[in-house]
């Protein structure tokens, strides 16, 4: 039988590889501690659960929904928008439903991009990004993230000829795996260059309430004229735990969004209604819960950082997302870390190279675990390298 050259080309998807291992060694009877994956332990608030239920039983939303989503999805994100970053959105022209945000980052370059056009993709970063960008037949080229830079791209080092040929840029503040964040000044000379130039900003800003330390998280369509070039993901997932409801949304100009949908309507078939409704309690209804869950995080941060500190190695607190990007310590790669970790910790983290060739020298952890198994992990990695 034969494959497309584009899966055959494939790198091994990051978090199967992983979970593949972790089966690999609870077959063995070996009990793991996962420090891999960003999926939240925490439950999906209670009102939004009832909400479901409630919606799941009426007849009416067990029929095909909108392609764009429904009218009361699009203006509970529009009124959650105007309220948390003070920019009004058209809810029929600027607002586009999506089963959860990653399916969206894979079919926005289908818009975008003919065989051959270029993409500016940031390494390290999400793998979905480049290979969206491979799947729409575009050309990824990669932008280096470094640490001295804060894991911001150096934009204006960026040669003329490259803007001018590229089509789309991919970006991610509050970034994943790096935890990096960004300003208003940063987002300010990304619009301007990408208006220059032409080029559409894919920004991707799952993790925006996700945050500590008194940082809070921007959105690129908060810098004037942003509109015009740049569609912005986001995702009920983090926010509120819902990672397996699937549902988030896209947001930018008018036209990009209608390009975007035209991708949709000949793929998928939306949302399930009564998931939308359930993500529309999520949207209108206390946000206690929001920042229930940044405390959560805040606290296990704390109790992580301390604990690798506690061993030797170097690592600074994140102001934002799930996670800790560490450098691996001395005489380490960071595949061979990670092999070591699992090895003789039996804990899981992601290894950075995944992530791209400039994710070499670091590991990632996740947040997503209770407590008390982040201090067991400690203690593990304590007894193995002590």
């Amino acid at each position: 039988m034969k494959v497309a050259k584009r899966i055959e080309e494939l790198p091994p998807y990051l978090f199967a590889e992983i979970d593949r291992r972790i089966e690999e060694m609870r077959s063995r009877g070996v009990e793991v501690i996962n420090f891999g994956v960003g999926d939240p332990d925490l439950p999906t608030p209670a009102h939004v659960v009832e909400r479901l239920c409630e919606e799941a039983s009426r007849p009416q939303n067990h029929r095909y929904p909108s392609y764009r989503g429904m009218t009361r999805y699009r203006e509970a994100v529009a009124g959650w928008f105007q309220r948390r970053f003070g920019v009004a959105l058209d809810p029929d022209r600027e607002i586009l439903a999506l089963i959860g945000s990653k399916e969206g980052i894979a079919h926005l370059p289908m818009a975008l991009l003919d065989p051959g056009d270029l993409a500016l993709v940031p390494d390290p970063a999400y793998p979905v990004y480049r290979t969206s960008v491979a799947f729409s037949g575009g050309t990824p080229l990669h932008l280096p993230l470094e640490e001295e830079d804060g894991f911001l791209p150096r934009l204006r080092d960026i040669p003329e000829d490259i803007w001018r040929e590229a089509e789309l840029i991919f970006l991610n503040y509050p970034n994943n795996p790096t935890t990096a964040v960004a300003g208003h000044e940063f987002l300010e000379e990304l619009v301007f260059l990408a208006r220059k130039h032409q080029v559409v900003i894919a920004h991707d800003l799952a993790y925006s309430e996700i945050t500590y330390d008194g940082y809070t998280a921007p959105s690129v369509l908060e810098i004037p004229g942003a509109k015009e070039t740049a569609v912005e993901f986001h995702s009920l997932s983090k926010t509120y735990n819902m990672t397996g409801w699937r549902v988030g949304f896209a947001v930018g100009g008018g036209e990009l969004i209608s390009a975007f949908a035209a991708v949709k309507e000949n793929i998928d078939s939306g949302v399930f209604n009564a998931v939308q409704l359930a993500a529309v309690a999520a949207l209108e209804g206390p946000q206690d819960c929001v920042e229930a869950n940044r405390e959560v995080y805040r606290r296990r941060r704390d109790m992580l950082v301390d604990g690798l500190r506690s061993l030797g190695w170097e690592v600074d607190p994140p102001k934002a997302t799930l996670y800790v990007w560490m450098r691996v310590p001395e005489g380490f790669d960071s595949g061979g870390f990670t092999a070591e970790l699992l090895e003789k910790a039996e804990v899981v983290v992601a290894p950075g190279a995944a992530y791209g060739s400039r994710g070499e020298g670091y590991v990632r952890f996740s947040l997503t675990l209770p407590d008390e198994r982040i201090k067991e992990g400690i203690e593990r990695m304590r007894r193995a390298f002590s």
